[in-house]
């Protein structure tokens, strides 16, 4: 017992003095979730959660990484989106450690988590993580089913036709089909969908979810829930237009738990509205 804290002491020493830098806001928030906020020394303009992220060195954003900034840092780990591999294959190329990670779908949040948990010696606070996830997954299972359900980005007051919604390659696509219920887009396109109003109304969705994070205006948040009440489909008539604006609502950590536990509060309302 006593060697196997000297070692535990041992290890927490070491990883306490690796220099992280974190090259995308989801997988900043799952470095920080394990523990290891202290050790991050660089992430980019994006990463605001948590709130001590905020005040990190910032070395640019999406698309425009300063690989000297990173040189100058030069960081033990650093942490990166798989799909960057212009970045990715220069930071290789200069010697550096890199792991990269991709979290479009649920079971790539879970892996993402595990396996930076694995690297850093923090298994047991990553397996908690993806407990809680999978807890609150098991909530929706069942509440109200077989419904077509839209999740829309960056919604605005104006319905133009660039409206951007998740498709069926992504984490929402998991969660709505572990409700029971049907992602209301489907292709077999994996780009970004984006739909005009026409296609919308072709879908014809019996539940729109809103994802407004930026938006806390109370009267801006009735003004867009109005102007999609006006479309002529199955959630207009049904009153089934909701909104979820917390931050977490469309980026694919450990806080995709949030955004599941928002939903099965929709989820519940829609149950409770046609047991009327």
């Amino acid at each position: 017992m006593k060697i196997f804290f000297i070692i535990a002491l041992f290890l927490s020493f070491l990883y306490s003095k690796d220099k992280i830098v974190t090259l995308n806001p989801a997988l900043n928030e799952i470095v920080y979730a394990l523990g290891l906020g202290q050790n991050v020394v660089a992430n980019t303009h994006f990463s605001n959660y948590p709130e001590s992220s905020k005040s990190v060195l910032k070395i640019g954003g999406y698309g425009n990484i300063s690989l000297e900034k990173i040189i100058q840092l030069n960081p033990d780990f650093i942490i990166s989106y798989l799909g960057d591999k212009k970045i990715n294959d220069n930071l290789k190329n200069l010697n550096f450690k890199v792991y990269s990670y991709k979290t479009e779908t649920l079971e790539d949040i879970k892996d993402t988590i595990l396996s930076l948990g694995e690297i850093f010696s923090k298994q047991d606070v990553a397996k908690d993580l993806n407990k809680q996830i999978e807890d609150s997954l098991k909530l929706i299972e069942n509440i109200f089913t077989n419904q077509k359900i839209l999740v829309v980005f960056t919604a605005s007051q104006k319905l133009q036709n660039q409206i951007y919604v998740a498709s069926n390659f992504v984490y929402f696509e998991d969660i709505i089909k572990r409700s029971s219920n049907i992602n209301a887009y489907q292709s077999s396109i994996k780009s970004q969908p984006v739909l005009n109003i026409e296609k919308i109304i072709a879908l014809n969705p019996d539940i729109i979810v809103l994802l407004a994070p930026y938006i806390e205006d109370e009267n801006e948040k009735i003004a867009i829930i109005k102007s999609f009440e006006t479309l002529k489909v199955n959630a207009s008539e049904n009153k089934n237009i909701y909104m979820i604006n917390g931050e977490y609502a469309s980026i694919p950590s450990h806080r995709v738990k949030y955004f599941i536990d928002d939903f099965r509060e929709i989820l519940e309302d829609v149950r409770a509205k046609k047991l009327q």
